[in-house]
């Protein structure tokens, strides 16, 4: 026979007792052709990476197996049928994809999605995405105790008392907060660094070598001119410093009398910023090249992050799905040290930062499979709605939720909603969306029309009337019948 390996083999012929008919069983991989699947599955090979019927012949001769031109074409054209009458539940799993395409398929009809390669290097990737793998957990065997620089730990205590976060940190010994934090695991009789030990408390250099991917840019464009471009490469409490230091010297702030008190108006919300920076540097994918950009533009900033959404999270649920971190340890470090909101509902105070003072909603539709996008509005406050939301909390004693200032701001820029379109705005079920809009109307913020499910919602009389545009509620109410 014709094989790489084996020269020959037995093939057993039994006979059945009841019938008297004869058959042969041949090993694995062999079959009644002198040519076994190997071979043939070496010239499948060959042919897809690229050579001609002819040119695979002349290798497999040079490499002491020789076949005919003929029979590797006839070798090609069973692999192809072969993969044709698979189904789908025959591919083996974890070595493919599905993506989208628009490329035709052979018979002419269009094909939503097609199968790619799965390459080793993705894995990692797309273990995170999916949340079994926790990728700032592992161990980065090649550094050592050695490469964590003291000053980032003191600056990491600093920031836990500026930010008040988890205070049972500060009494701990460096090498207690380590483990406390996941900075260090034990291999045997080592203690091996993490991932997430690294990017917090590593040096620049150490950086540079064991983790590439990370890189944090801030820059500042005028139109198409380049005011500021910097680049970060250093620990992540670091970098995070270096950007709000940025920020700030750059934000603006109004003021404006609200009663007894003076209320600021920045041109960004701060905590909202650092909410949404925290999110790129904490859930971005360290396993793909790629910086973490803040772009400060004429018309809002920009913050984008290598990969994309986990598993799960969507633009349709952003606002109510429960956290999924995409890298756990880093995340839960990063809230103990106080950086971000402890709950995980940072995304909640993006969105309160900007429409408590009138501005559209952040900005996630330019976010693709490999990348989250986000962008902030710095367009002009809206004062009267501002000052409608603080004089509701001052009737209420509480900060209003974020449903109902989305539902407000809705309302302000499309003048009538319906519960269908407020549970696709709050991103919630239409009886908590009819909820939410009924309580409104007790507050006498909005106002509603009818009484089926025709019934529909339009800000009050009082609310036009702060914001000036009484003219406008007659166009949306009409006259009343006395009128």
């Amino acid at each position: 026979m014709r094989d790489t390996v084996q020269r020959e083999v037995t093939a057993r012929r039994y006979e059945c007792l009841r019938c008297g008919q004869t058959f042969r069983v041949y090993p694995l991989g062999i079959t009644a052709d002198q040519t076994s699947l190997r071979l043939k599955g070496l010239a499948v090979l060959f042919y897809i990476m690229g050579l001609s019927y002819g040119a695979v012949a002349l290798v497999l001769i040079a490499l002491g197996h020789p076949l005919s031109k003929t029979a590797v074409y006839n070798a090609v054209q069973a692999a192809g049928e072969k993969v044709k009458r698979l189904r789908r539940d025959e591919v083996p799993p974890g070595r493919h994809r599905r993506r989208a395409t628009a490329a035709p398929a052979l018979a002419g009809r269009r094909h939503p999605t097609e199968c790619v390669p799965f390459h080793p290097h993705e894995f990692a990737s797309r273990q995170s995405d999916l949340g079994v793998l926790d990728y700032a957990a592992l161990p980065v065997t090649q550094a050592t105790e050695a490469d964590f620089d003291p000053l980032e730990r003191e600056r990491l205590r600093q920031l836990v008392e500026r930010y008040s976060g988890d205070r049972l940190l500060l009494t701990l010994s460096d090498e207690e907060l380590d483990g406390a934090l996941g900075f260090i695991r034990t291999e045997g009789q080592r203690r091996v660094p993490t991932v997430a030990g690294l990017l917090i408390l590593g040096r620049e250099a150490v950086l540079r070598v064991h983790l590439p991917t990370h890189e944090v840019a801030f820059q500042v464009l005028d139109g198409t001119q380049v005011r500021v471009n910097n680049f970060y490469r250093v620990p992540l409490l670091k970098t995070f410093e270096r950007v709000m230091e940025q920020f700030e010297a750059r934000v603006q702030e109004d003021e404006i009398q609200v009663g007894l008190f003076r209320v600021p108006i920045p041109t960004f919300d701060k905590r909202a910023f650092r909410e949404a920076l925290i999110n790129a540097l904490t859930h971005r994918d360290y396993t793909r090249l790629g910086a973490v950009h803040v772009r400060w533009e004429t018309d809002g900033l920009i913050i984008s992050n290598p990969g994309g959404f986990v598993e799960g999270v969507t633009l349709e649920n952003l606002l109510v799905v429960e956290p999924k971190p995409r890298n756990p340890l880093l995340a839960d470090a990063i809230k103990r040290i106080g950086l971000t909101e402890r709950t995980g509902r940072g995304v909640d105070l993006i969105y309160e930062g900007l429409l408590r003072y009138g501005r559209p909603a952040p900005d996630y539709s330019r976010s693709d499979p490999t990348t989250v996008v986000v962008q902030l509005s710095s367009a002009q406050a809206d004062i009267p709605f501002l000052q409608m939301v603080i004089a509701e909390e001052e009737r209420t004693g509480i900060r209003m939720p974020l449903d109902s200032l989305i539902v407000l701001a809705r309302l302000r820029k499309e003048r009538r909603l319906d519960v269908q379109a407020t549970a696709s705005a709050i991103q919630k079920n239409e009886s908590v969306a009819r909820a939410v809009l009924e309580r409104l109307v007790e507050a006498g913020l909005i106002e509603g029309r009818g009484a089926t499910r025709g019934r529909t919602y339009t800000l009050s009389a009082q609310v036009y009337q702060r914001l000036g545009q009484g003219a406008d509620y007659v166009r949306q109410a009409g006259f009343d019948p006395i009128q």
